[in-house]
């Protein structure tokens, strides 16, 4: 396994936010970013890994039950592109389940909503967590 077939919870949530055709009509796919957002045109999405904790067993077995805790930063021209895209945020990704890029048992809860805050250039932010479960292989 290449370091290129490792998912994380930021590659989970990056499919379910670029899958989601209301969002990507508000914000183009091509200003949904991994880690930093850099100088894109606003709208735009930042997705962060907060935190990555492994399920303890004492016997670890072939799968190992993962949490990463994500967060979604909106960047905005004004206040309500911001509140317009927290909930089409929620909407692409709140409660989903199943097989998603590629992890098993995906399970996708919110985590809670940062505060509104004054960004670069006089843009309007917040932020949007979840807490991604997911099983991936054992190292």
């Amino acid at each position: 396994m290449s370091g290129a077939d490792v998912v994380t919870g930021s590659d989970i949530i990056g499919a379910l936010l670029r899958g989601y055709e209301p969002l990507t009509r508000f914000v183009p796919s091509d200003r949904i970013k991994a880690g930093r957002l850099g100088t894109a045109p606003l709208p735009a999405l930042v997705i962060t890994m907060i935190s990555s904790v492994d399920r303890q067993t004492l016997k670890r077995g072939r799968m190992v039950r993962r949490t990463d805790r994500i967060s979604v930063t909106v960047r905005a021209e004004s206040h309500r592109d911001r509140k317009f895209a927290i909930r089409l945020i929620r909407l692409a990704c709140a409660d989903r389940t199943g097989r998603i890029a590629g992890a098993e048992r995906v399970s996708v809860l919110t985590a809670g909503k940062g505060p509104e805050v004054d960004g670069p250039a006089d843009s309007f932010e917040q932020a949007q967590d979840f807490k991604v479960s997911f099983d991936e292989p054992a190292f």
